[in-house]
């Protein structure tokens, strides 16, 4: 059921363009492996749900001053996958705009994404972002 994959990929980042990320944790499967490509500390294979929120998504959010806003700006039907392409519209807790522009490729796998490869600008993530788990301070 091709439609349905882009729908539920489209609500998804309709909540996240608010800042709102419940339904695209939701989307994910269990066991799902997301891949950033580059060689940044970033760039690595989380694997299962619990690792993509506390080893990537935290990390990421916990460093930007208000919500992290991720557009999709457009979705593609690809057979057993969907497409996206994307921006971030959020600011650094130090005030630096973080412009990055994604495409992700999402496998699915009985309606909930299996796999995720991202490809983005890893020269501003460099620049930007610090990777670091144990500095996480949960609010």
């Amino acid at each position: 059921m091709p439609g349905r994959k882009l729908t539920i990929v489209r609500d998804a980042f309709e909540g996240t363009a608010q800042g709102d990320g419940r339904a695209f944790i939701d989307m994910l499967a269990d066991d799902v492996e997301w891949r950033i490509i580059g060689t940044t500390d970033w760039s690595q294979t989380f694997v299962g749900k619990s690792d993509v929120i506390t080893k990537l998504l935290q990390p990421l959010s916990g460093q930007f001053d208000g919500l992290n806003q991720v557009v999709a700006d457009r979705v593609f039907d690809a057979g057993t996958a969907v497409i996206v392409e994307g921006h971030n519209r959020s600011r650094t807790k130090a005030g630096e705009a973080y412009p990055n522009e994604y495409c992700w490729i999402m496998e699915f796998c009985d309606q909930k994404v299996s796999r995720i490869v991202e490809y983005c600008d890893t020269a501003l993530v460099e620049r930007v972002l610090e990777y670091s788990v144990s500095s996480l301070v949960m609010e």
